[in-house]
């Protein structure tokens, strides 16, 4: 999967993101360790602990699009809640997109794209 959108990095250098396994890497290494999933209308941190949309910020997202097949596209969203927890969300597009992820994220105030 590849896009065309960076990635900006402590350093304020810019890395080409490649793919979705390039962008969890390093938002793991930027403390984005959480694996969060949706749970009704909220997202579920590992430790059972929910957030609604008011509860959490999008500090970034990325989206991959396959080349080939229309299954691979993905947005990934980078989120930090308002207690702390920084995590990730992934989400299919299109016929495949999870109609709770969109719900959700469409009640979330803090949605920040970072561009170079």
């Amino acid at each position: 999967m590849r896009r065309s959108h960076t990635y900006e990095k402590a350093n304020d250098k810019l890395t080409e993101m490649t793919s979705l396994a390039t962008a969890t890497t390093n938002a793991v290494k930027d403390g984005y360790t959480e694996n969060f999933r949706i749970d009704k209308d909220a997202i579920a941190a590992a430790n059972g602990k929910t957030y609604g949309p008011k509860d959490v910020a999008v500090r970034n997202f990325y989206r991959f699009e396959g080349e080939s097949d229309p299954a691979d596209n993905v947005t990934l969203y980078l989120i930090e809640t308002n207690d702390g927890v920084k995590g990730s969300l992934i989400n299919a597009m299109g016929a495949y997109a999870d109609e709770r992820v969109a719900r959700f994220m469409a009640g979330v105030e803090g949605v920040h794209k970072q561009i170079g």
